[in-house]
Formats: C-alpha cells, sequence, structure tokens
C-alpha cells in the first residue's frame, strides 16, 4: 500500500508518553513503572478512537469520494463485463489512495451506496467491500481491510484479492488477504481475538449462497479469513456456508438482544431434492450460533421471534433485480 501522503493521527509514541511520565509520574509513584506507561498508552489509544475530522480534511475526503462515486456509477451502469473491469482498475486505485491516509477510517463515504463499510464496535477495523456482478451470473469480490495495528497505533491496509474460483472446499479454507475467499460483508461482530463476519455471495442464475465468516490478524498485522472455533455435530468447519434457490431468500443476521447469530433453517422442498441447494429454502424454523466460551455453538429449532431488518428488505430487493445483488 502507499505511504501515508500528509496525514497522521495523533495518538500515542513515544514523545507523548515520555511526557506524561515526567508530568504525572509523582501522582502515581506507588504503581509500578511497567503499569504505568501502559496506562498512559492506553490513556492516548482511546484518545485516537474520538478523532474528529477538519473542514480541511472534509473537504480533502470529499474530492475522492465524488471521484469514487463518478467510476461507481460507470462501473454498475456499465454494459459489458471487459468495460466495468477497466472502470474497476481505477476504482481500486482510487481506493487504495485514500484509504492509505490515516483521517480515512473517520471518513463515511455515505454516497457509494454499492460499497459495503462496515466498521467493528471497538472501532479497530473497517472493511469496503463491493462486487461486480457478470453477465454469466457470477460475481467477483473487491475490497479493503483497515486495521488499527497495536504496535504501531496506526491504520494498516490490505487489499483484498478474490481466489474464491480456485477453492474447492470454502468451509476448510483458511487464507489471507492475497487469497481471500471472496464475498459481500453486510455485518461485523467483535469477539474475543477475532471478529465474526456475516456475508452474501451471489454465486451464479440458480443458487444464491450466504456465509459466516473468521477474520483474524497475525502478530504482523496480516489479515486471515476462517477459522476454528464452530461447534457443531460431527463437524467443526472454518466457516460456515449456506446454499440455497436464487428464487428465495434467506435471513442471516446478528441478534445482539439474544446474543446470537440467528438464521433460516434450510431445507429441500421434497424428498427428492434433498441434497441439492437449487431445491432448497427456508422452512420457518430458526436456528442459531451461540458464542460461549469464545467458540459460536450450534444450537437447533431456537424459539426466537426473527424480524426483518434492513439486510433482509436489501435482499427481497435484489430479487428483482438479477444484475446487481449487493448489500449495503
Amino acid at each position: 500500500m502507499k505511504a501515508q501522503p500528509s496525514y497522521f493521527i495523533p495518538t500515542f509514541c513515544l514523545l507523548p508518553t515520555a511526557a506524561a511520565y515526567f508530568f504525572l509520574r509523582p501522582a502515581f509513584r506507588k504503581l509500578p513503572t511497567a503499569y504505568f506507561l501502559l496506562l498512559c498508552s492506553c490513556f492516548f489509544a482511546l484518545a485516537s478512537f474520538s478523532q474528529t475530522l477538519t473542514d480541511k480534511d472534509i473537504t480533502y475526503f470529499k474530492k475522492y469520494e465524488d471521484s469514487l462515486y463518478y467510476f461507481q456509477k460507470k462501473i454498475f451502469t456499465a454494459k459489458t463485463d471487459s468495460a466495468k473491469f477497466k472502470d474497476n482498475a481505477k476504482f481500486i486505485h482510487l481506493w487504495d489512495e485514500v484509504l492509505s491516509n490515516q483521517l480515512s477510517f473517520y471518513y463515511s463515504f455515505d454516497s457509494l451506496k454499492e460499497v459495503s463499510r462496515i466498521v467493528s464496535s471497538d472501532k479497530k477495523v473497517r472493511i469496503i467491500n463491493w462486487n461486480i456482478p457478470r453477465k454469466d451470473g457470477t460475481h467477483y469480490y473487491f475490497g479493503f481491510v483497515q486495521r488499527l495495528n497495536p504496535i504501531t497505533n496506526h491504520y494498516d491496509l490490505n487489499q483484498l484479492v478474490d481466489k474464491s474460483l480456485t477453492i474447492k472446499n470454502p468451509e476448510s479454507y483458511i487464507g489471507d488477504n492475497t487469497k481471500w475467499f471472496g464475498m459481500l460483508y453486510y455485518s461485523i461482530i467483535t469477539c474475543d481475538g477475532y471478529y465474526t463476519l456475516l456475508a452474501w455471495d451471489g454465486n451464479d442464475k440458480v443458487v444464491t449462497r450466504k456465509f459466516i465468516d473468521i477474520l483474524s490478524f497475525k502478530k504482523e498485522g496480516t489479515p486471515v479469513f476462517g477459522k476454528n472455533v464452530f461447534k457443531f455435530p460431527k463437524r467443526n468447519p472454518n466457516r460456515v456456508m449456506f446454499e440455497y434457490s436464487s428464487k428465495v431468500v434467506m435471513s442471516l443476521r446478528y441478534n445482539e438482544s439474544f446474543g446470537a447469530i440467528v438464521y433460516d433453517h434450510l431445507a429441500a422442498k421434497d424428498e427428492y431434492a434433498e441434497g441439492q441447494a437449487q431445491f432448497s429454502g427456508p422452512d420457518f424454523s430458526y436456528d442459531a450460533l451461540i458464542l460461549h466460551h469464545n467458540k459460536w455453538n450450534y444450537t437447533p429449532d431456537v424459539d426466537v421471534k426473527n424480524p426483518k431488518n434492513k439486510n433482509d428488505n436489501v435482499k427481497r430487493k435484489e430479487k428483482k433485480d438479477t444484475d446487481r445483488k449487493s448489500v449495503v
């Protein structure tokens, strides 16, 4: 990724921590030095999360947003696949430039409705993500991950490179951002040591898929997708995949009050269609994954209400548009 252009987050570094040591140390003389320095570091780190943008910052990012909006429109109105991917190359380049600026994490890019932009509740991770539908009904996925590096206290930027066409078993696969199983993320759940992602995949004209993916990071900051945190009878996948008919809609969402990922139970329409995803759909019962001891534990046939949310509404709209299937 490109180096930081001109902006930076004024978070903790050696200077403020040293200053804090000399000015505040007398008030905390009974606290061991190591703990005191850690306390100072945490204070300055928390201060970084409250960063606000100046008018100059907003003007800077608005120019990029306008350019991104222009190419977004070109991509999703193009009549040929080749035209879409040509403009997408420029779209990626612009994202790379603007997201390399540390302050970009605090700019929402709200006008880019064709791009998913999700932020973790701890404000340490943001995923910028979009898909391009092709004429044959398949989809390509693109994106970037911004993550606050706990060592440098700056936001690292990693581009996502879709390699899903080469991956035969999505549920067992684990890969980094350069060998990513592409999908469109629409929700992020902060867990202990990792993030749980809910995603949609247009797949093809016959079968649609949804995923529960896992994002974690290596010590040096490399994003890793897929992790053994699921507990099902007789299987422990690294991500969960749901396949169903493109003619129906499946609900997959995080129920915060219930503390669980709740989803439609999928079943074949009759015994002769068993095992064929193109003939599968919701059977009006619900299953759940409940977080216990930092693992997602399968719980069948849960008795909870399953109200519609904005993501479910988007899905229903998608079925009316056979070309564009995205989650905002």
